[in-house]
């Protein structure tokens, strides 16, 4: 292991943590069940469900870095149990704010003119500060509000060092143990890197704006705030200003007075447009980065984490999801191998198969108001990282971004059903798949793939439709 001097204290930090929780269950998500063997720490002894809050707790105390990983970790089913997977979910990403006088010097050293000059006004006190950076009210020369992301002074430089400590551990545990071996950690770790550098690239985020909002333009009950590229920059993204409030802290007169079903209605079928035909998704749909506009419209806000669908992926989680409606295992289990990739070769197929069919057969036995398609896809991936199928991560951010969506329908409309959504637009959405995928390169493979497809759509409809006919499932 290469020893840099100057990260010997980030060495140390991470080092405890790991040892702190190397006999918990903490990696029973990759199907390291049993701890390792001849460590004894007391101060982990006590239940999953503390030690999962516990490790939340030491991941802020480790600072931004370790927050954000925490964060990106809340994803990965295919790792973590579900009690480490809904603590780090709830890892708060509120620091106090940088004093006025450092924002103002970073945002005049990147647009290369003051404040005064470029805006008419500027708040000093920050709508909110994260880890990364925080976000200012102003108005631009002409009257128009914007609100104004800065990025932390010196947060780059923080991460990037804290990330190489992260990689010459992560090498070391790959060449030394058996779960560095079998999970690669180092790949691991390039992963948060990539994401990381990503978000604190402000100009991919005004990308993501631009394109998202493209995308959206048909649903115009959705609002995604256009970017004001002359007062931006890879440090600096001035964005339009939608006020709202959100959705988590609507009122019960308000949600009563609320056509919930239409909001409910619309938002599901972008994020499936998103997922299915644009294979480009905002990944990150919690309560709080959606507002409802005093127009009654719903903003979309905070686009820094986003996920990919290549053409191949979108296929298959067509077929994973219509074999979950259908109560279909193999055709799930058919799906999902060929969404990942076998590590070793040596999978069972024969037990990886049972064991999504118990998975998927659970479905017809919950009521509509119980079942979550984002919980079961977690549930299946989990499934396969048991089994030794490396499944990309963005399946998994895919799954987390629907559960995140199940709760944010269930405030809008708790009677609200994605099933009769689904039936109603199902026709729609393969078009447009179809219409998008045509090349003359690819259209006899196309054209197979969408024959198969559809001779087999009249039984999955029939099938869903008896199934929700029976309360027996739900896609929330």
């Amino acid at each position: 292991m290469k020893i840099d001097p100057a990260h010997l204290k980030r060495y140390k930090e991470v080092a405890t943590l790991l040892y702190k929780y190397s006999r918990t269950n903490l990696f029973s998500g990759a199907g390291l069940d049993t701890p390792e063997a001849g460590l004894d720490t007391p101060e982990v002894e006590g239940e999953a469900d503390n030690m999962a809050s516990n490790l939340a707790r030491d991941l802020e105390k480790l600072g931004p870095t370790f927050i954000k990983i925490g964060q990106l970790l809340s994803t990965r089913s295919d790792l973590l149990p579900p009690m480490y997977l809904e603590a780090l979910s709830r890892l708060q990403d509120k620091v106090d704010p940088v004093p006025y006088e450092q924002i103002e010097e970073a945002v005049q050293n990147e647009l290369g003119v003051r404040i005064s000059k470029a805006f008419e006004s500027f708040e000093k006190t920050p709508l909110g500060a994260a880890s990364l950076g925080q976000v200012h009210r102003a108005t631009l020369r002409g009257g128009r509000e914007v609100a104004v992301k800065v990025q932390r002074p010196g947060i780059r430089q923080q991460i990037v060092e804290d990330l190489e400590s992260l990689a010459e551990i992560s090498r070391f545990v790959d060449d030394h143990t058996e779960f560095g071996r079998k999970y690669e950690t180092a790949v691991l770790v390039e992963q948060f890197r990539s994401t990381l550098i990503r978000e604190l690239d402000y100009q991919k985020e005004s990308l993501h704006l631009g394109e998202i909002r493209e995308n959206l333009k048909e649903y115009t009950r959705l609002r995604v705030p256009e970017v004001i590229e002359d007062y931006s920059t890879s440090r600096v993204l001035t964005m339009e200003y939608l006020a709202g409030t959100k959705i988590t802290a609507l009122s019960g007169a308000v949600l009563a007075d609320l056509d919930g079903d239409v909001l409910a209605e619309e938002l599901f079928q972008a994020y499936l447009k998103q997922i299915l035909v644009d294979g480009f998704f905002h990944a990150d749909p919690h309560p709080g980065n959606l507002l409802l506009t005093p127009d009654r419209d719903i903003a979309i806000l905070d686009l820094g984490m986003i996920g990919r669908l290549n053409q191949r992926m979108r296929d298959q989680m067509v077929h994973l999801l219509a074999g979950i409606a259908d109560g279909d295992g193999v055709q799930t289990a058919e799906a999902a191998l060929k969404i990942g990739e076998e590590r070793d070769g040596t999978i069972d197929r024969s037990l990886f198969i049972n064991s999504i069919e118990e998975i998927v057969g659970s479905v017809k036995m919950r009521s509509l108001e119980n079942l979550q398609i984002g919980a079961v896809v977690l549930l299946v991936m989990q499934a396969c990282a048991k089994s030794g199928i490396r499944i990309p991560a963005e399946i998994s951010l895919l799954g987390k971004t629907l559960m995140n969506l199940d709760r944010v329908g269930i405030t809008l409309a708790p009677r609200f059903d994605p099933n009769e959504s689904i039936r109603r637009h199902i026709s729609v959405f393969a078009s447009k798949r179809m219409k998008e995928s045509l090349t003359s390169a690819n259209i006899l493979g196309v054209l197979t793939e969408t024959k198969e497809f559809i001779e087999q759509l009249p039984s999955r409809l029939n099938r869903i439709i008896g199934l929700v006919a029976d309360n027996k499932l739900s896609v929330k």
